[in-house]
């Protein structure tokens, strides 16, 4: 079965070709492949450490309550997470290590813009993880079931969308400078709530997406470095996922 692309730059159409030292296609023994299990739970690894560090970050804004003591942690994790990112991507068989330091990386990001924003709005943070893993699990098991199969206008469908939504993004930031900013969609009225529940359905397919891939990439024997690669894919959908999940909910109690 030959392999699928998916909107997630971190499983692109060519992630499962060529790896140094792979032997892929079938040459490599099974207990250097990768498996499903094995992604699951170095999955689940990446979690744990980016939980540890956004926790540690929360903590810290709670004792001050000023966001001058953690913005050095998240410009550091955003800066850092994306060149972590960057590496990763291009050296696949890095991320073993990279997966990691990018998840303890985001953590911090997470734990700063989630304190901030609950400390504004007391329990959205717990809301959006909720959420998240809610989405995940409900997601997971009905692509698992056969219940949302990825067909080829469904995988475009998606792809365009998220391409649309990152064009989006980019435009804003760089029209920001000149002071130029879209107050209906970044607001809480109807069209900004809208647009916000739009972009979370987007990211939240990124997931099917993301799922079927790393399935075509086990039954395609990909070396057992790839698990890691594939744990660092799912961690960059969770983190979009999360995040504007959190915007959303934000919008939303902005209007009480």
């Amino acid at each position: 079965m030959p392999l699928m692309k998916t909107s997630n730059p971190a499983l692109g159409s060519k992630t499962f070709q060529n790896l140094p030292g792979s032997g892929y296609g079938g040459m490599i023994d099974a207990a250097a492949r990768m498996t499903l299990s094995g992604t699951v739970n170095k999955t689940g690894i990446l979690l744990v450490f980016a939980m540890a560090t956004a926790a540690w970050v929360w903590h810290l804004f709670v004792q001050s309550r000023d966001m001058a003591d953690i913005a050095p942690y998240l410009l550091v994790g955003a800066l850092g997470g994306f060149v972590v990112a960057m590496v990763t991507v291009f050296k696949k068989e890095w991320s073993p290590v990279t997966a990691p330091l990018y998840a303890l990386l985001e953590g911090l990001v997470l734990g700063g813009l989630s304190a901030i924003f609950d400390f504004r709005y007391p329990g959205i943070a717990v809301q959006a993880v909720g959420l998240t893993f809610g989405t995940l699990l409900v997601l997971l098991l009905a692509y698992s079931s056969g219940m949302i199969k990825v067909t080829q206008k469904f995988r475009l469908g998606v792809i365009a969308a998220t391409g649309g939504i990152m064009v989006f993004y980019l435009l804003e930031m760089l029209l920001g400078f000149f002071h130029i900013q879209f107050l209906a969609i970044n607001g809480g009225s109807t069209i900004g709530i809208v647009f916000s529940l739009f972009v979370c359905a987007i990211a939240a397919l990124n997931l099917v997406l993301d799922f079927d891939f790393i399935e075509q990439g086990v039954s395609n024997g990909a070396p057992k470095y790839m698990e890691w690669y594939g744990a660092f894919g799912i961690m960059v959908t969770l983190v979009w996922l999360y995040l504007e999940i959190l915007r959303l909910l934000s919008k939303m109690r902005s209007r009480n």
